[in-house]
């Protein structure tokens, strides 16, 4: 996360915990902070952003009365729903989003085309997108309706719009997308629109899916 530094030569100028660094005299300010990770429900035709300068409905929008910074790991397309986690933690959102850490993503997807026991295949081996990188999703057909299907799709990469990139690779074009599982926090019941608190046995579960210790300061907001 990117470090602000910037000279305060008057009173009552404030700054922020999680982005700036603040010193007196040379010497750095230790702050105690609480970091706050929430599970938000996007709807569709919400954009991922905390403000929209073309003045569409965002996700700031929609946390606007929260009372504290978080910010949005990841993405979930303009058409898309579903599980978006909130945070204003900057590690842990840093690792969520490495693909070195391999944090599942599962989608229940609707498509158009009857998929085929060869286009799970190639799935799952993996298709190349964008020259050489080759991406993969465990899928499973949970339901068909003629020529339509909803799919159960796995992926430990959360990169733009490759949900749809991967099914449109094997000849399905997607109808419907919602995201239901980040690593182990799931999205449930939630609403659409809303936001809740992790439960500290959720945030440990969370942290601990991308190596980070316990964090007894973190606190719901």
């Amino acid at each position: 996360m990117r470090v602000n530094r910037r000279t305060v030569t008057e009173l009552g100028a404030k700054a922020d915990p999680f982005r700036d660094e603040i010193r007196v005299d040379g010497k750095l300010v230790r702050v105690p902070r609480q970091s706050t990770t929430l599970a938000f429900h996007k709807p569709l035709g919400v954009v991922t952003t905390m403000r929209d300068p073309e003045g569409r409905p965002c996700v700031g929008d929609l946390v606007a009365s929260l009372g504290v910074r978080v910010y949005p790991v990841g993405r979930l397309d303009y058409a898309s729903s579903g599980l978006l986690i909130l945070t204003n933690d900057g590690e842990l959102a840093a690792r969520l989003m490495h693909p070195r850490y391999g944090v599942e993503r599962e989608y229940l997807v609707k498509v158009r085309g009857a998929p085929e026991e060869s286009a799970l295949g190639r799935l799952a081996r993996g298709v190349a997108l964008g020259g050489k990188r080759r991406a993969k999703a465990e899928a499973t057909v949970i339901r068909r309706a003629g020529e339509k299907a909803w799919l159960r799709l796995i992926l430990r990469e959360g990169r733009t719009h490759e949900v749809r990139r991967l099914c449109a690779a094997v000849g399905l074009a997607v109808e419907k997308l919602r995201r239901v599982r980040v690593g182990p926090l799931k999205l449930g019941t939630l609403p659409r629109g809303a936001w809740r608190a992790l439960t500290r046995a959720e945030l440990q579960a969370l942290r601990k899916a991308v190596g980070l210790p316990s964090n007894e300061h973190g606190s719901p907001c």
